[in-house]
């Protein structure tokens, strides 16, 4: 069974759920693949990995980074899990590239090359938004690309880390606009 509350951030409203091993999604509303992991029957209450997930948004929302770490239950692929795993090392603050993460796991398989497209989608699916900091994520050559909760929520997650944008390229700079 999975459990459901929301969380009103500064960057709009979130939905956290949880089973009885740990938090299984965080998403911004609206967002692509808004609650793909979410069974169809799950229940709206506050347990325990829920209360700490909301205390652990309010040390990161105040621009900090937080010093403990929530229980995750990864409901997706077992590559989906090896890039959130990467992911999650990416150190507060800092960035690295789909392309880094793909020559990584190219590395640890033994071939030679592993498409960045195939980390793009992995990362795209995340259902655990700002714990698995896939905003940390970029193109090639500091190309700021997609966040599934939106670009501009991806530069101001970015901004409250304190990681300087202005090397980064954009596409779209409509797209930044809330």
């Amino acid at each position: 069974m999975q459990y459901v509350s929301y969380y009103n951030s500064k960057l709009g409203r979130i939905l956290l759920s949880s089973d009885e091993f740990g938090l299984t999604g965080l998403w911004f509303e609206e967002q692509r693949f808004f609650a793909h992991s979410l069974d169809k029957n799950y229940e709206r209450k506050e347990t325990d990995f829920i209360t700490l997930t909301k205390n652990w948004l309010d040390v990161y929302f105040s621009g900090r980074d937080p010093s403990f770490k929530v229980p995750l239950h990864l409901l997706c692929t077992p590559f989906q899990k090896r890039v959130s795993e990467i992911i999650l090392d990416i150190p507060y603050g800092e960035t690295i590239t789909y392309g880094d993460i793909a020559k990584k796991i190219a590395a640890e398989k033994g071939i030679s090359v592993m498409s960045s497209q195939a980390v793009g989608q992995a990362v795209g699916h995340n259902c655990i938004s700002i714990i698995i900091p896939c905003h940390r994520v970029m193109g090639k050559g500091g190309n700021l690309t997609g966040y599934g909760g939106g670009l501009w929520r991806k530069v101001e997650l970015l901004k409250l880390e304190h990681v300087d944008i202005s090397s980064f390229s954009f596409r779209n700079k409509n797209s930044l606009i809330k």
